[in-house]
């Protein structure tokens, strides 16, 4: 065999491989940084009021995605932590930033107002909804998301610190439970699942 003949089979078949191995390459799955439930789960729709006084319903939102934290305003670490994440969450997502809904959910409502989550918010993000009710109505709502939450004395002038879980859940366009994010997941792995998410409802 020519030489020119053996260059040329070769770069034919270097050019096949590359084509294939494109093709491979683009047809992979999305890998989601957050936890997958397979199936999602429906959610019950919940009404509660939110820090100016607005009566929000999760059902309302079925033309956006809802990234849920349940949190309290005398939370000293996970709570902070977990909104500034939602601040950044919000600012990578430019323009799709309207079709998300960023909500936080009391676990404290005998201390957490309306008038105090205002208060509270307004140090991270105007854009974020924060929740509160009646115990009971809250109740219902923690339980909806497997949530939990308990008192317990700080032992000192500050009273009491609330235990409670501190996933990030994420409720799709269909009002369905996608995914939920452990403490830890940083706003980048939250913000390319849920634009990946936009991308395909």
């Amino acid at each position: 065999m020519k030489a020119s003949h053996f260059i040329l089979l070769l770069i034919a078949f270097l050019t096949g491989f590359a084509a294939v191995a494109g093709t491979l390459f683009l047809s992979k799955p999305y890998v989601f940084n957050g936890v997958t439930l397979d199936p999602p789960v429906e959610i019950e729709d919940f009404a509660l009021i939110d820090q100016h006084g607005q009566r929000f319903s999760l059902r309302d939102q079925t033309d956006k995605i809802v990234l849920i934290f349940f949190g309290y305003t005398h939370c000293p670490d996970i709570c902070p932590v977990t909104l500034s994440d939602f601040r950044d969450i919000k600012s990578k997502l430019g323009d799709l930033d309207d079709q998300v809904e960023f909500v936080f959910i009391t676990v404290d409502p005998e201390r957490d107002t309306p008038e105090q989550i205002y208060t509270y918010l307004q140090i991270f993000e105007n854009g974020i909804l924060g929740l509160s009710g009646e115990r009971y109505e809250l109740e219902k709502v923690w339980e909806s998301f497997f949530v939990y939450q308990e008192k317990v004395d700080a032992g000192s002038e500050a009273g009491y610190l609330v235990d409670h879980t501190s996933r990030v859940y994420l409720v799709d366009k269909q009002g369905e439970l996608r995914l939920t994010f452990h403490f830890g997941t940083t706003s980048n792995e939250m913000a390319e699942d849920i634009i990946y998410l936009l991308g395909r409802e």
